[in-house]
């Protein structure tokens, strides 16, 4: 009997180390998982901080360039000209170079896993100011001109800057309203409540089942999870059918002694369904 007893401590023993092993190896997963989702948006944030800086440097050089040139074009030396046409077609090249760069964020936003709405604003405001330099280099050009400081190799430079710059702030805006429509899905749930009869009639509920088959999706309320956190009920008896955190709300009554379902940690609470179903009475 002591054998048999002893025998039945050690498979103990043995599952319970089983379990923890494999416990074990489902959290290092997990964590190997989220430390390369975490390494992976620190590479693509880097990445575009390091771009946004190359852009404002070289908009830097452009506006120390454009002051150099207002300055040569009163001046009379003797190679005024020539320092002229040099730095005019550093600021093109420039400009198309911020560019380029500027296309490669709008890219890096649009296939990166972080679509943030201030990456998209700042991209925005790139846009424009690029707008307003190719402007100011426009006007400074036509001074040149009347100032017979032609240059020949800047005309196309500048005429191909603004339609590259409109096909910017073209795509700009394509990508704006994408990400618009993208963040209003990714906040929008839906939620219904309803007596058994109710739920059942729109198939809802069936066999004690919930949306197991094809429901009337019109007969649920659409909210914007980041704004709409609080559901009355206006029932004495409420029971939430489907899948939330219990950690994520609060059902309680009111002064009226109906209830009212209070979601205090939205994103959680809408994790595993972006439908929320409760049956009242």
């Amino acid at each position: 009997m002591k054998k048999l007893f002893f025998f039945a401590l050690c498979l103990l023993s043995m599952t319970a180390c089983d379990n923890k092993k494999s416990e074990d190896n489902a959290n290092t997963e997990k964590t190997d998982s989220l430390t390369r989702i975490i390494a992976q948006k620190d590479n693509e944030i880097n990445d575009m901080l390091s771009t946004l800086n190359e852009i404002q440097e070289g908009f830097r050089q452009i506006s120390a360039a454009e002051n150099r040139v207002t300055l040569a074009k009163d001046g009379e030396t003797t190679n005024r000209a020539s320092q002229i046409r040099n730095d005019m077609n550093f600021i093109a090249q420039t400009m198309k170079h911020n560019r380029e760069l500027i296309a490669k964020l709008q890219k890096q936003v649009r296939e990166g896993s972080i679509a943030a709405e201030q990456l998209k604003t700042t991209i925005e405001n790139l846009t424009s100011e690029l707008e307003e330099r190719n402007k100011e280099i426009a006007v400074l050009r036509d001074e040149l001109a009347q100032k017979d400081v032609r240059i020949t190799e800047l005309d196309q430079t500048v005429t191909t800057l603004n339609e590259d710059v409109a096909q910017l702030r073209t795509a700009t805006e394509e990508q704006s309203n994408t990400i618009n429509n993208q963040d209003r899905q990714i906040h929008t749930a839906w939620y219904v409540f309803g007596t058994k009869k109710e739920l059942t009639q729109n198939r809802v509920l069936e066999k004690g089942r919930v949306l197991q088959s094809n429901f009337n999706r019109n007969y649920f309320t659409k909210i914007d999870i980041r704004v709409d956190k609080e559901i009355r009920l206006y029932s004495k008896s409420a029971k939430i059918l489907t899948s939330h955190p219990a950690s994520s709300y609060t059902l309680q009554r009111d002064a009226s002694k109906q209830y009212v379902l209070r979601i205090t940690n939205p994103e959680v609470f809408w994790s595993t369904s972006k439908y929320l179903v409760v049956q009242v009475k």
